[in-house]
C-alpha cells in the first residue's frame, strides 16, 4: 500500500509538476547532467536575504529525476540557506540509507524516493537536482 502511494507522488510531480518552468529573472542558474543515462535539468532560485523566494528547473530526464527535482523545489521554496543545505544532507543520507525515521519526517513528499537507495543505477537520477542545487547555493551569501 506505501509502495503504490509513494509511486503516485512521484507520478504526480513527474506528469504535472509545479515547478518546470522558466524563471527568467532568477538570480541564481546552474545546470545538472547526469551523463551516464542523459538526464539534464538547469535549475533557477531566486534568493533575497538568504531566503529562497521562488525556484524553477528546465530540462529533461527520467521520471525519478524530474519528480525529485520538483519536490526539491516544493520543500526548499521559503526556506533559508541553511535549511535548504540540511534538506540537501537529509536527503544524500536517505538515498544512502542513513537516515533516522525522525529525519525522514523532515523531507516530507521526498521520502517517497527512499526506495530508490535500492536501486544504485537511479540513485543519480534522484539526486541530479539535490546536487546541482547544493552546488548553486554556494553562490549565496548571508
Amino acid at each position: 500500500m506505501a509502495n503504490s502511494f509513494y509511486r503516485e507522488i512521484i507520478n504526480d510531480h513527474n506528469l504535472r509538476p509545479s515547478h518546470k518552468r522558466p524563471l527568467p529573472d532568477a538570480d541564481l542558474e546552474l545546470r545538472g547532467v547526469n551523463p551516464s543515462c542523459g538526464d539534464d535539468i538547469t535549475l533557477r532560485l531566486k534568493t533575497a536575504d538568504g531566503i529562497i523566494t521562488d525556484g524553477a528547473y528546465t530540462g529533461d530526464g527520467c521520471a525519478i529525476s524530474q519528480a525529485s527535482a520538483d519536490i526539491m523545489l516544493d520543500l526548499i521554496i521559503g526556506k533559508d540557506v541553511a535549511t535548504a543545505r540540511h534538506l540537501y544532507e537529509l536527503f544524500s543520507r536517505m538515498i544512502t540509507g542513513t537516515i533516522t525515521d525522525e529525519e525522514l519526517d523532515e523531507l516530507e513528499e521526498a521520502g517517497a524516493l527512499i526506495d530508490v537507495s535500492h536501486m544504485p543505477a537511479r540513485v543519480k537520477c534522484a539526486v541530479l537536482g539535490w546536487r546541482t542545487m547544493n552546488m548553486l547555493l554556494d553562490d549565496v551569501r548571508g
